[in-house]
């Protein structure tokens, strides 16, 4: 009979005590594997939304709410600014581009935007159908709207005031598609896009207004002077999507470490249940042990038995985790997208969970030393005239 074998029917032997053991590390791998797959995933989702947009100017309010509502449509905006606003941006000599977008409209919870062609050009959009709106009153699909409303090139649908698409419809202003895009795994996904002129129909063309400029700076330079200027403007407020999702990443990281501490204690514990099992085993089967000895079982191999259950314990305790990480994953993917958020996925696998794995399986290994050690140590003679 080998190692394998006979860690493995000792293991089977305790199985209360395995599944205890087994259960705490693999919650432990499966919090810290799901930590690591959302937060990069929401990070990169992030950077790429945010990639080549240095400045968000708005209305007065929240910076946070402006580049949340202005770069990845996850909140109210923070209100209008006049077009005459717009316009001083596109003649400053420190702006590169600016891009302008009206917002304040929904359909069926997805955000109706006015934008330019320069907006879908930014992101890199393609058509998978279609083309793009010309006339007002024409809209353009993002990939995850066209897929989850099933409506197409050449279906209508009215627009309902607010974010929620639970307010007042504007049901005297339909819309037409007129193009769906292809994927582009950026915010353009879960967008309706229009012409600013649409938006401005719809309403009525009050004020002629729109909700948020999207700037690049035409040189390093903009960004110590541009910001300063336009905050000094009573009416407006320029935001940094650098440093704002940074601030947000920081605040949400005070949860993300607890969690992962959280996780830690998981795991120590389920090394701890690890180390009192094979203590305990040791302790009943020591005479079994020095049985083995006098049948020719060197000290190395009983050591090897003792660590050999250990890691053992600790390799089905971290890939049930690993597994289990990823599920839970998959499925928090399902219900961000059905919340219309941007989703994340199980299926993405990342280099930091191979650290994971070793630090599981090194978690294993020390609690099984002091009995593989004690193993190790058998008194043949002792042991054997105790019985």
């Amino acid at each position: 009979m080998n190692l394998a074998t006979l860690s493995t029917s000792y293991v089977r032997a305790r199985p209360l005590q395995t599944a205890l053991s087994l259960l705490l590390l693999a919650l432990g791998v499966a919090t810290v594997v799901l930590l690591v797959l959302v937060i990069d995933q929401l990070e990169g989702r992030m950077q790429r939304d945010a990639r080549g947009i240095d400045l968000v100017v708005g209305a007065k309010g929240s910076p946070m709410q402006l580049i949340l509502a202005g770069i990845y449509h996850a909140d109210a905006p923070t209100g209008n600014i006049p077009v005459s606003a717009l316009d001083s941006l596109s003649r400053n000599r420190l702006v590169k581009r600016a891009m302008p977008l009206a917002l304040g409209d929904s359909w069926r919870g997805y955000r109706i935007v006015g934008a330019g062609r320069e907006y879908l050009d930014h992101y890199g959009a393609e058509f998978a159908a279609g083309k793009m709106f010309e006339a007002e009153m024409e809209v353009v699909l993002g990939a995850e709207v066209a897929a989850r409303t099933r409506v197409g090139v050449g279906g209508t649908f009215v627009g309902a005031h607010g974010i929620s698409g639970e307010g007042e419809e504007h049901g005297d202003s339909p819309f037409k598609v007129v193009g769906v895009l292809a994927k582009t795994n950026s915010v353009l996904d879960r967008l309706v896009l229009t012409s600013i002129d649409s938006v401005w129909h719809v309403h009525h063309g009050v004020s002629e207004e729109v909700t948020v400029v999207l700037i690049q700076y035409a040189s390093p330079l903009a960004a110590a002077s541009l910001p300063r200027s336009i905050n000094a403007q009573s009416a407006l407020q320029a935001a940094s999507p650098a440093y704002e999702t940074a601030r947000l990443f920081r605040m949400v990281g005070v949860g993300v470490e607890a969690l992962r501490g959280f996780a830690v204690v998981l795991i120590l514990a389920a090394g701890l249940s690890v180390f009192i099992a094979l203590y305990g085993a040791l302790e009943e089967r020591r005479y079994d042990l020095a049985v083995m000895r006098t049948l020719g079982a060197s000290p190395r191999r009983l050591f090897g038995l003792l660590m050999s259950e250990g890691l053992v314990l600790a390799l089905l305790g971290a890939l049930s985790g690993l597994v289990l990480g990823h599920l839970l994953a998959a499925a928090l993917g399902i219900w961000l997208e059905q919340q219309q958020y941007p989703g994340v996925t199980g299926l993405q696998w990342r280099a930091e969970e191979l650290w994971v794995l070793a630090a599981a399986l090194a978690v294993g290994l020390a609690a099984a030393l002091l009995p593989a050690w004690r193993a190790y140590r058998t008194d043949v003679s002792q042991t054997l005239a105790k019985g």
